[in-house]
């Protein structure tokens, strides 16, 4: 990298550490600048992935406030679907209703262009960086994409502290159940070269008792969804407490039977047969593609193979969580091939309802993602995708909490797979279902 965008870089991460996100856009101005590139724009995803947000105090290039963008309908919208730079020859930025009035630059190209850059925090989208270059080099095309990763990082480490942050990317004001289990999910997308995990909950602003939880230790991914009775207040305290139990019983080393008790007692204490959750826990063998799972009550996880459903991991299920019926039965485990995706999700998902009261369905849902994984749609892209058609089949209003959970496995070449071992018969689907 040449000296401007090394003193671009360097400047940036120097500024950064007492730089709050209000003063952010006029710092990347400031430092953007030194390698060339002027008119920078920064937009954040909303909630519901539905619109980029200018942060405020930020100008377009004919001097007026930048309007948000639709992601569905606009270059910049482009960047954030595809993960990949978008070019235009008009550096002037284009309004979310007239998309088709820009000319993608082609590479070679000489002169001035806009570019717009998604900003990836790892694999979780944080929104996109607009940037009028100079030229479509390589070299600039790589200062470029530098400085939209390192602003990614500058936005993901402010943002827990930040109220302007969550202003900007909330439409609606949001009940405090969803506050509170908000404060408490991980990332949406996460992703190393062997693993792709990728989120996805609605309604945002009122979710009633849907939440999932995952994280990596060493060769592990532990992974959960649950689905707490109701939609109030009390049962987004429920699933916040299942969270809760999950992390802290996972860390003590406990298995998954045993953690699955932990959460049955720690929402008993706290509501004493008034409350309980459905769930799936399940532990991810990275190295050997070995998935290992319990199901308190919950609708068993889909296994999807080269666009198709192979397997509905269906099990005898234990009773929900909270109701201390107890845990009988044995963990499952099933052997992943190289490129399977496993498929968690709430019934919210299955039973929302048109306004014909139909039903969006098992053999819908199952339809929708096996097509995008046919046209290899990312799996973040895919859930984005998949929240949007269930809005639209409800008109805007969902009446219960919809929650999927999407792992994609893909280990590297020669790691080494585990045995074949099924604890219990696992019935197939067929393959068109």
């Amino acid at each position: 990298m040449d000296r401007g965008g090394e003193q671009m870089l360097a400047g940036l991460i120097a500024a950064h550490h007492l730089t709050p996100m209000d003063d952010l856009p006029a710092a990347v101005a400031a430092y953007a600048g030194l390698a060339g590139f002027s008119e920078p724009l920064v937009y954040l995803a909303d909630l519901q992935q539905q619109y980029l947000v200018p942060l405020p105090g930020q100008h377009a290039p004919d001097g007026s406030p930048p309007e948000r963008l639709r992601i569905d309908t606009t270059l910049a919208g482009r960047a954030y679907r595809s993960l990949y730079l978008v070019s235009s020859t008009k550096t002037g930025d284009p309004g979310a209703a007239d998309p088709e009035g820009l000319k993608e630059a082609r590479p070679g190209e000489d002169g001035p262009r806009r570019w717009w850059l998604p900003m990836l925090d790892g694999t979780d989208r944080m929104g996109v960086l607009a940037v009028t270059a100079p030229c479509g080099d390589d070299d600039t095309r790589r200062r470029a994409d530098g400085l939209a990763s390192l602003l990614a990082l500058v936005v993901a480490s402010k943002r827990a502290t930040s109220d302007t942050y969550a202003t900007v990317v909330r439409d609606r004001p949001m009940d405090l159940s969803a506050e509170v289990l908000w404060s408490q999910l991980p990332a949406k997308t996460f992703a190393t070269d062997q693993i792709v995990v990728a989120g996805a909950l609605e309604p945002a602003y009122q979710i009633g008792g849907d939440a999932f939880d995952y994280a990596l230790t060493r060769d592990t991914l532990n992974l959960a969804v649950f689905d707490a009775m109701g939609h109030d207040l009390t049962a987004g305290l429920t699933s916040a407490i299942a969270i809760g139990a999950f992390r802290n019983h996972r860390l003590r080393g406990d298995g998954l039977r045993a953690v699955g008790e932990a959460i049955d007692a720690a929402i008993a204490q706290q509501f004493p047969r008034t409350q309980f959750a459905t769930g799936i826990l399940a532990a991810l063998g990275i190295r050997t593609g070995v998935l290992t799972w319990v199901n308190r009550g919950h609708p068993p996880p889909l296994l999807l193979r080269q666009g198709h459903v192979v397997a509905e991991l269906a099990t005898e299920p234990d009773p929900p969580m909270g109701l201390r019926l107890g845990a009988y039965e044995k963990p499952a485990h099933y052997q992943l091939q190289p490129g399977d995706r496993l498929l968690c999700y709430t019934d919210g998902v299955v039973e929302a309802k048109d306004p014909r009261g139909r039903e969006f369905g098992l053999d819908r849902f199952v339809d929708f993602i096996t097509r995008h994984e046919a046209d290899q749609v990312s799996a973040p892209e895919t859930l984005r995708r998949l929240v949007q058609a269930l809005l639209q089949y409800q008109q805007g209003v969902l009446q219960d909490d919809a929650t999927v959970l999407l792992v994609e496995w893909q280990p590297q070449a020669g790691e080494p797979m585990g045995p074949h071992v099924v604890t219990r018969r696992v019935p197939r689907m067929p393959s068109g279902s």
